[in-house]
C-alpha cells in the first residue's frame, strides 16, 4: 500500500553551481519534472499501520485510516496519500472516548479541558446529577464564541430547573403553574439539542422531588428521544428501592434510563452486586432500555456537606444556621448523622477526605477525622460532626469518600451495559487535592483492568467508552470508526498507557497517548496538548 509521495533527492554534496552548464540544465529539468510529478494529497491526514479498533467490540485489524474534512473516509487498505501522515505501528487506533458523566460546566474558563483530552476523551456530556445551565441554547453560543478542545453536549438538569422555578422552597410539591413551567424549560432544552435530562436525587432540590413529578418531566424527554440519567435517591442501604424508582420512571415515561456512577456505598452494603445487576437485567428483559456508567476508583466525590441531612440544609445556608442555633434541632441533626454513619458500617469519618476547603487550605488532603483532631485536639464522633457543620457554615468543601469495594467495581465493570465515565469537572492543575479520576479515569481502565488484570479484552473496554455511550445518548456518527463517522480518534500505546494521578497526589496527566484528534484535528501529540480548539457542540439525533 502507498506510503506517501516519491520525491527526487540530490545527494547533499551536490550543488548546482559546481556542475557544468549542460549538467546543470539537465539537473534543473529533473528537479522540475520530479516536483511536477508529485501527486496532490488525497486526504487531510492518514494514520498508517495501526491496530484499528472500530469501537463496536469486534477484533482489531491492522491497517490505515484516512481523514478528510473532519470525517473518516478510508479504513484498512486504500489508495491515496495524506497532506499529513502519521505512523502508528504497534499503536491502537480507536474512536475518541465519550465521557457520559462530567461536571464540566464552566469549561469556557478552561476550554482546553486538558485533563480530559490527555486521557483520550474527545466528547464530554455535561449537565449530570441534576445540575446544568437551564438555557442550553444560550450556553452553547457562549461556548462557541470561546472555542474549546473536546466536543460538548449536555443534559438538562432537573435540579437546576426546579431551583429556577421554585426558588429556595423545596420541601413541597410544585403548583400546577410551576409544574407547567418546569415542563416548558425541559421542552426548550430538548429543542435546543439536549441529549436528555439528569437528576441528582440525593441533592437539593432533587431529594424533595416526587416520582410522579419526575415521570412528568421524563415524559417530555421521551417525546424528543432523549435519555433519563439519574444519580439515584440512595446508593447504600436503600439502593434497591431507589433502583425500583428509576425502573418505574423508565416504564411510565417510556424513556431510556441511565444509572449514573453505579455503586454500592458503605461497607455494610458491599457484595450485593449480583442483586443489583439482576434487578436491572430483569427490567431489561421486560423491554426497558437501561444502562449504567461507573468510574474506575473505589471512592466517590461530592461536597462534605452532603453528610448533613438534606432537610437541615433546605432553604440555603441562612436557614441552616437558624436550625443549628436551635439546641433541639441541632441535636436532631447530630443524631441523624450518627445513625447514618453507623448504617454505613464506618466507625468514624476517616473515609471522608477533604479535597478543597477554601477557608483553611491546610486541611486539604486530610480526612475529616484527622482534620478534626488537628483543629480540635480530639477525634470524637461528636467533634467530627461539629467539624462537618462548621465546614458548611464557612462555605463548604469538596470531598473524596472511600466507601466502595474494588470487588464490586470489577463486577459492575464486566457487565455489557456499563460505560466508563469520570464524574469530573475540568481540573485546574495544582489546585486542591481532587479525586484522581479527573486525570486518569480512561487511562486507568486500559492500564489496570485491561493490561494488568486482564478483566476485559481491549476491544470490549473501548466499546464501553465509545459506541455504547454514542448509541445511548444519541450521538450519531460518534463513537465508531467507519466511513462517514466523525474523525474523533485516539492513538495510544497499549503497553504504556497509564494513569499517573493518585488520591494523595492527583495532579498528574495520563500518559501513553500519541495522538488525540477531535474532528480530524490533533489536540494532543505525544502526551502534550497542542492548544487546538477543535471541539463542536454535539446535539442529540434520534
Amino acid at each position: 500500500m502507498p506510503r506517501g509521495p516519491l520525491f527526487f533527492h540530490l545527494p547533499p554534496v551536490v550543488r548546482l553551481s559546481y556542475l557544468p552548464p549542460m549538467h546543470r540544465l539537465l539537473t534543473l529539468f529533473l528537479l522540475v519534472a520530479a516536483s511536477l510529478s508529485v501527486p496532490a494529497a488525497d486526504f487531510d491526514l492518514v494514520i498508517r499501520d495501526g491496530w484499528i479498533v472500530d469501537g463496536k467490540g469486534g477484533q482489531r485489524l491492522q491497517g490505515d485510516l484516512a481523514i478528510k474534512d473532519g470525517e473518516v473516509v478510508g479504513l484498512g487498505t486504500f489508495e491515496g496519500v495524506g497532506k499529513t501522515e502519521l505512523l502508528a505501528e504497534g499503536l491502537v487506533v480507536a474512536p475518541g472516548f465519550i465521557d457520559v458523566h462530567t461536571h464540566a460546566e464552566g469549561m469556557e474558563n478552561n476550554p482546553g479541558a486538558t485533563n480530559f483530552v490527555r486521557m483520550g476523551v474527545t466528547t464530554l456530556v455535561l449537565g449530570n446529577c441534576g445540575s446544568s445551565r437551564t438555557d442550553l441554547g444560550a450556553y452553547y453560543k457562549k461556548l462557541e464564541k470561546v472555542g474549546f478542545a473536546p466536543n460538548v453536549c449536555s443534559l438538562i438538569g432537573q435540579g437546576s430547573v426546579r431551583s429556577q422555578v421554585m426558588g429556595g422552597s423545596f420541601m413541597r410539591p410544585p403548583t400546577s403553574k410551576e409544574m407547567k413551567r418546569m415542563e416548558d424549560l425541559v421542552e426548550k432544552a430538548m429543542n435546543d439539542g439536549a441529549v436528555g435530562m439528569s437528576t441528582g436525587l440525593i441533592y437539593l432540590p432533587g431529594s424533595f422531588t416526587s416520582t410522579e413529578e419526575l415521570v412528568k418531566l421524563a415524559s417530555v424527554v421521551s417525546k424528543h428521544g432523549g435519555v433519563y440519567a439519574s444519580h439515584i435517591r440512595n446508593e447504600g442501604d436503600g439502593i434497591f428501592k431507589a433502583l425500583e424508582e428509576l425502573i418505574n420512571i423508565a416504564r411510565e415515561a417510556d424513556v431510556p434510563a441511565e444509572v449514573s456512577h453505579i455503586k454500592l456505598a458503605g461497607k455494610n452494603n458491599w457484595g450485593q452486586t449480583d442483586k443489583v445487576l439482576n434487578l436491572l437485567d430483569e427490567a431489561r428483559a421486560e423491554g426497558l432500555r437501561i444502562t449504567h456508567d461507573q468510574y474506575m476508583y473505589p471512592a466517590s466525590s461530592t461536597g462534605i456537606h452532603n453528610r448533613i441531612p438534606n432537610w437541615a440544609r433546605e432553604g440555603g445556608r441562612k436557614e441552616f444556621l437558624k436550625r443549628v442555633r436551635d439546641p433541639e434541632t441541632k441535636a436532631k441533626i447530630i443524631a441523624e448523622m450518627k445513625e447514618r454513619l453507623e448504617k454505613s458500617g464506618h466507625a468514624e469519618f476517616d473515609y471522608a477526605m477533604i479535597a478543597f476547603y477554601g477557608k483553611d487550605k491546610s486541611l486539604n488532603g486530610l480526612s475529616v477525622a484527622d482534620a478534626t483532631e488537628r483543629t480540635k485536639g480530639t477525634r470524637s464522633i461528636e467533634a467530627q460532626i461539629e467539624m462537618i457543620l462548621e465546614i458548611y457554615e464557612q462555605g463548604g468543601a469538596s470531598g473524596v469518600f472511600h466507601s466502595m469495594s474494588e470487588d464490586d467495581l470489577r463486577q459492575y465493570l464486566q457487565h455489557p451495559s456499563t460505560m466508563i465515565a469520570a464524574d469530573s469537572g475540568v481540573r485546574e492543575y495544582g489546585n486542591g487535592v481532587p479525586h484522581p479520576r479527573g486525570y486518569g479515569n480512561n487511562a486507568r481502565a486500559l492500564a489496570r483492568y485491561v493490561r494488568e488484570q486482564e478483566l476485559l479484552p481491549l476491544e470490549e473496554m473501548i466499546r464501553k467508552m465509545t459506541s455504547l455511550p454514542a448509541t445511548t445518548f444519541g450521538l450519531k456518527g460518534r463513537g465508531v470508526l467507519e466511513k462517514g463517522s466523525a474523525a474523533d480518534v485516539v492513538v495510544f500505546d497499549p503497553d504504556k498507557v497509564q494513569d499517573r494521578a493518585t488520591f494523595t497526589d492527583p495532579h498528574h496527566y495520563a500518559t501513553g497517548f500519541r495522538w488525540v484528534l477531535v474532528n480530524g484535528v490533533p489536540v494532543v501529540e505525544n502526551d502534550v496538548h497542542t492548544g487546538a480548539k477543535a471541539g463542536r457542540i454535539v446535539k442529540r439525533e434520534r
